[in-house]
């Protein structure tokens, strides 16, 4: 009676250990996931600084044009939090994209704006981050993969939905033109 008690309870904390490990993991997953997410709001936020930079010199040239992207860019421009949704990080760029084309077109028709160091450096500044928030997507999009695959493999599929462990979406990849991006924005 003895041996078999040992035996269940070596098993037991054997499962426990088990467990708890794997509790650990796929918290360790999903706070990777919301740092990512962190950071790519920093980004984007960045992002949005400089283009309102760049919107605010472009006044000079394109008064109405700025004002109005400066409204829109201001009433739309939401945070993002490591509880933010993928839909909202593509919000958000698209906001950017929208602004961006315009401030492109603006400049088109003025070509001192376009030749002036201040709006090429600030523009620089702008892709920059760009690049930048396309970094934070791709390391949040390899975080999301590596929580998914390890709350779907068996058995850790059974203890992640009994502590509430879920899949999480990722961020999708935006329609590219022919050189491999889109013109004015990020390409995850």
């Amino acid at each position: 009676m003895l041996p078999t008690f040992i035996t269940i309870a070596v098993i037991g904390a054997v499962i426990l250990l088990w467990i708890i490990t794997t509790q650990r993991k796929l918290v360790m997953l999903d706070e990777n996931i919301n740092d990512a997410m962190n950071q790519i709001g920093v980004q984007l936020s960045c992002r949005f600084d400089a283009m309102t930079a760049l919107l605010e010199y472009s006044k000079e040239y394109a008064k109405l044009e700025s004002e109005l992207l400066i409204e829109l860019v201001q009433s739309q421009r939401n945070m993002i939090t490591a509880k933010s949704t993928p839909d909202e990080v593509m919000q958000q760029e698209g906001i950017i994209v929208i602004a961006l084309s315009s401030i492109v077109m603006a400049a088109e028709k003025y070509p001192e704006l376009k030749k002036n160091q201040t709006y090429r450096k600030t523009l620089d500044a702008v892709q920059t981050f760009d690049n930048m928030v396309r970094t934070s997507c791709f390391i949040y999009n390899g975080s999301v993969t590596k929580l998914n695959r390890e709350i779907r493999m068996f058995p850790v599929s059974i203890i992640s939905r009994m502590l509430g462990f879920r899949q999480r979406e990722y961020l999708a990849e935006k329609s590219k033109n022919k050189s491999g991006g889109n013109e004015y924005g990020t390409v995850f």
